[in-house]
């Protein structure tokens, strides 16, 4: 039994060292698209999935360490993600982020 443990930790090991290397790449390409981003909506695309990038990147350090502790920064992760591509959405519909109505 503790020969297929073995073998399942060094599986899981490698796997995670393959995935982070794929995320590290994206990575790369994405800042990549963000600097040289033809239009401001690619450029936000591409800070939105640099957000996605780092929660699986977070995910996969709580995999290798064993430890629940860090799915509280993936959502803290998700939850500015998701705020930053409101923000973002609203100021290319209009223009500007905080309407201010003098009325």
């Amino acid at each position: 039994m503790e020969n297929l443990l073995d073998i399942t930790n060094e599986i899981l090991k490698y796997t995670i060292l393959i995935c982070s290397i794929g995320i590290a790449l994206s990575l790369i390409l994405l800042f990549y698209r963000v600097i040289k981003g033809p239009t401001n909506p690619d450029r936000a695309v591409g800070l939105d999935t640099i957000g996605i990038n780092l929660m699986a990147l977070t995910g996969l350090i709580a995999i290798y360490l064993s430890t629940p502790y860090l799915n509280d920064i993936v959502l803290l992760i998700g939850i500015l993600g998701f705020l930053g591509t409101l923000a973002t959405a609203k100021y290319v519909e209009k223009g500007v982020i905080i309407d201010r109505d003098l009325d």
